[in-house]
C-alpha cells in the first residue's frame, strides 16, 4: 500500500530527536530529584515563597519531562501503526494514521516553541506588571481590562500567580498593579509583552460616546534565582512599613505589615503588602527590586550589545507594540511582527498564543 505523501514521518522523527535533546531530559529529572527532596523537607512551608517556588519548579520541570516523554512515545506509536498498516495491507488505517500524525505535528510544533527559549532566565518566573499611561480614568480602565486579559492566559496556560503591589484607580480601573508569575517559562513567554499597548474605542466615560484612544505599559522581568548577585548595599536602601490597606485577614490591618522599599540611586520604588507578616512582604520587595535592577543592567549591556551590532529595536516602555481596535473596526495587531487577529475580544479574554507564538519566531530569527 502507499502511504500519504504528505506524512514525513522521518522529518517528524528528526523534529521529536531534536527537541528531546534540547529538553536534555536528564538533568532535568535530576533537579527533580533535588526539588523532591527540598518538598518533602519538615521546614519547607516555614518559608512560603520560597516553597511556593520550589513546588512550582517541581511542577513545570515534571510537565517537560511529561511532555517529551509523551512525544517520544506518540512518535513510536505512529510508527507501528505505519509498519502495521504495510505488514498487514490495511488501508482502513490510513485515516487512522493521517489523524496521529496531524496531532502529533501540531504537538511537536507547538513544543518547539520552548526551544526558542534560549536566554539565561528564559526558565525563570516572572514578575509582571501593568501601569496606566497618560489619559485619566480611560487609561486606567485599560490597564485593569489588560490586567485581565493577561491573568486570563496566566490561567489557560496553568501557571498561577499572586499580586505584590496593586493600586487602585480613583473613579475605575487601575494605576498600577504587578504579580510574581509562578510557571516555568514564564519569563521566557511573557518577556516580549513588555512596552506599550495601545486601545482604540469608543468611551463608556464619554457622555458623547467620543473615539478614544488609552495607553498603558507592560514591565516583565525575570524572578532571579537566590544565587544571582545584583548588588544592592544597605545604605542605599530607603525602608518603610506601615499597616496594609488591603484584604489579609484582621492581623494584617492591625500591625505595620505594608513595607516600601526605596533604592535611592535609581529611584526605584517597591511596595508589598499582600503577605500577613512584614519578613515576607519584605522579602518579595527585595526580589522584586533585585529584578528591576538586573533590567536595567541587562538593558545597558543589550543597547551596547546593539550599537556595536545595529541590533533591532527591543520592546520597552517608550515602545508601542500592540494596538487594540474596537471602532471603527475590530482588529488587534502587534506593531513589531505585523501578527494580526480581527476578534478582539477573544484576544481580550486571554487568548493571546497567536501573539505570543508569532513573538517568539520573530525574535529568535534576530538572534
Amino acid at each position: 500500500m502507499t502511504i500519504d505523501t504528505s506524512i514525513n514521518l522521518p522529518e517528524l522523527k528528526k523534529r521529536i530527536s531534536d527537541i528531546v535533546s534540547k529538553f536534555n531530559l536528564d538533568n532535568l529529572k535530576q533537579e527533580l530529584i533535588g526539588l523532591t527532596e527540598k518538598s518533602v523537607s519538615p521546614d519547607l512551608w516555614s518559608n512560603e515563597a520560597n516553597a511556593k517556588e520550589v513546588m512550582s519548579k517541581m511542577a513545570g520541570i515534571r510537565d517537560s519531562i511529561e511532555l517529551a516523554e509523551k512525544l517520544t512515545q506518540d512518535e513510536k506509536n505512529l510508527e507501528d501503526l505505519v509498519e502495521m498498516s504495510k505488514t498487514a495491507g490495511d488501508e482502513s488505517l490510513d485515516q487512522e494514521i493521517k489523524i496521529l500524525y496531524e496531532t502529533l505535528s501540531k504537538s511537536v510544533e507547538k513544543t518547539e516553541l520552548v526551544t526558542f527559549l534560549s536566554g539565561k532566565y528564559d526558565s525563570s518566573e516572572a514578575i509582571f506588571a501593568i501601569k496606566a499611561g497618560q489619559g485619566g480614568t480611560e487609561a486606567m480602565d485599560w490597564s485593569a481590562m489588560l490586567s485581565r486579559m493577561y491573568t486570563r492566559f496566566f490561567e489557560k496556560r496553568g501557571w498561577t500567580y499572586e499580586t505584590v503591589e496593586y493600586s487602585p484607580g480613583e473613579e475605575a480601573g487601575i494605576k498600577f498593579v504587578s504579580y510574581i508569575v509562578h510557571g516555568r517559562f514564564a519569563y521566557g513567554f511573557l518577556k516580549n509583552e513588555k512596552g506599550t499597548h495601545r486601545l482604540v474605542r469608543l468611551s463608556p466615560y464619554n457622555a458623547d460616546k467620543l473615539r478614544q484612544t488609552s495607553f498603558a505599559g507592560v514591565e516583565v522581568s525575570p524572578l532571579l534565582p537566590e544565587e544571582v548577585e545584583v548588588e544592592i548595599r544597605d545604605e542605599d536602601i530607603e525602608f518603610e512599613a506601615s499597616r496594609s490597606s488591603g484584604a489579609g485577614g484582621q492581623n494584617v490591618n492591625k500591625v505595620s505589615t505594608a513595607v516600601r522599599i526605596k533604592h535611592l540611586p535609581s529611584g526605584i520604588v517597591v511596595e508589598c503588602q499582600t503577605q500577613r507578616y512584614q519578613d515576607a512582604n519584605r522579602k518579595i520587595a527585595m526580589q522584586v527590586l533585585k529584578s528591576k535592577l538586573w533590567e536595567i543592567q541587562e538593558a545597558k549591556r543589550q543597547e551596547e550589545l546593539n550599537q556595536i551590532k545595529g541590533g533591532a529595536t527591543i520592546a520597552s516602555w517608550g515602545h508601542q507594540i500592540r494596538s487594540y481596535v474596537l471602532h471603527p473596526y475590530k482588529l488587534v495587531k502587534d506593531l513589531r511582527t505585523d501578527y494580526e487577529e480581527t476578534n478582539p475580544d477573544s484576544v481580550l479574554d486571554g487568548n493571546l498564543d497567536g501573539f505570543i507564538e508569532s513573538e517568539l519566531k520573530f525574535f529568535s530569527s534576530k538572534v
